[in-house]
């Protein structure tokens, strides 16, 4: 009887592990980049077909007719008349990053300056103001303080993680606050849950670029933010081989943003939407690879008597580390570090490596490597690039998925100039 017992518990015990593997609360990030967004595509393929189409037809003037009328009250699911205005297959990229996202809808642009840019110009308008953090991209902040002050909508720059600051340079016509985590190329961390307290008390939208962390490691719609942008060029296709941009938010907000984007065209191609989910489908196993290289190299230069400083959200030396193991899942592949030297010193430890490439941009398959103060900050002097925070014996180095332990014998190699 006692034998009958325990395997009646035991049997039982199965049978409720059983019932929580089938019905999970919400599949993992890995999971929805491989399968979100709907299989039933045509022709049975496993792969959503590239829909190759500048324009739609329709069977006759009642169907036409039909489709303007549901076209008032908003966009008609599965159904477009141009090819600016929408595409199978890059809807169906859109459908995946909005569920990896945790968001209502996303739209896919040409590039990630696209989406920036088609974004502010559809939310501000002339005597509106906006307040941008110090370490967002370049591109970003020349077009904010240059590009629409023409259009005489007013940029505050304040500095990244002073949030005094950012209360104080609000304004009633402040109607956006812009920023980026991590940040390029100091990786400093935005304090998520803080800056939306403060916009939500000025009733002000909240912006939030994250294409260094990626949606594997942090989500930032979830701790409340508006809107959430990528360089989906970078981690999300992953491979170095095109260019697009992604923009996610709730699902009002981001059918007005449609219309605009309808506007000014800077639509994403089908083909490159289908790289991007072919790139999509390996985004957990890329990222994951990434991460780990990312803190062990972080770690090793960190202690290595060549270089003088290392910035990564892993280490306990930097200055966001707290709010990054509050707030990240994963650290990223990007490590920013000086080297003990000067301008020449630093190129020629970059000209040593044997697996990093010199080039711009990050997050591919590919190690990459550059030297901002050559290839972002040329046309400045050392004194006009340091104050912009950007030093001649910086280096900006972007993790591939080589294996660890190659990158490291490469590095101290390399480092044996300095």
């Amino acid at each position: 009887m006692t034998q009958t017992k325990n395997t009646s518990t035991i049997l039982q015990d199965q049978a409720a592990q059983r019932n929580k593997l089938v019905a999970p609360p919400k599949p993992g990030p890995s999971t929805q980049a491989v399968h979100s967004g709907g299989r039933d595509n045509p022709y049975h393929a496993i792969t959503d077909p590239i829909v190759q189409t500048a324009t739609y037809t329709f069977k006759d003037t009642a169907e036409l007719t039909k489709f303007m009328e549901f076209r008032i009250w908003g966009p008609v699911e599965g159904r477009t008349e141009y090819g600016r205005y929408g595409n199978p297959t890059v809807a169906a990229v859109e459908a995946r990053l909005a569920s990896l996202e945790s968001a209502g809808d996303a739209i896919l642009y040409a590039s990630g300056m696209a989406a920036i840019t088609t974004t502010l110009l559809a939310l501000l308008s002339a005597g509106d103001h906006l307040i941008i953090t110090d370490d967002c991209y370049r591109r970003t902040r020349q077009f904010c303080q240059t590009f629409l002050k023409r259009l005489g909508v007013n940029c505050t720059v304040v500095p990244m993680g002073d949030f005094e600051a950012l209360e104080q340079a609000i304004r009633p016509q402040t109607r956006l606050i812009v920023s980026e985590s991590p940040t390029n190329p100091y990786l400093r961390i935005l304090d998520l849950e803080r800056l939306v307290e403060v916009a939500a008390k000025h009733r002000i939208k909240t912006l939030v670029d994250a294409t260094f962390a990626t949606p594997l490691n942090v989500r930032p719609l979830e701790w409340g933010v508006n809107l959430v942008v990528h360089s989906a060029t970078k981690y999300l296709a992953g491979h170095n081989d095109l260019l697009a941009g992604v923009l996610a938010g709730e699902s009002g907000l981001i059918a007005q943003l449609r219309e605009t984007l309808g506007v000014l065209g800077g639509i994403a191609d089908p083909h490159n939407a289908a790289l991007l989910q072919r790139g999509l489908k390996t985004l957990g196993l890329r990222v994951a690879r990434q991460n780990q290289s990312g803190q062990t190299v972080a770690e090793f230069l960190q202690a290595h008597p060549a270089v003088d400083q290392v910035w990564y959200p892993g280490l306990e030396s930097h200055p966001d580390h707290a709010i990054a193991i509050s707030q990240m899942s994963g650290f990223g592949g990007v490590v920013s570090f000086t080297v003990r030297g000067d301008l020449n010193t630093t190129s020629r430890f970059i000209d040593r490596l044997q697996i990093p490439q010199l080039a711009t941009s990050l997050g591919g398959v590919e190690s990459l490597v550059s030297q901002p103060a050559l290839m972002s900050y040329f046309e400045l002097s050392t004194e006009e690039r340091l104050a912009v925070g950007i030093r001649d014996n910086l280096v900006r180095l972007a993790l591939g998925i080589e294996d660890t332990a190659d990158l490291l014998v490469d590095l101290e190699q390399a480092l044996q100039v300095v």
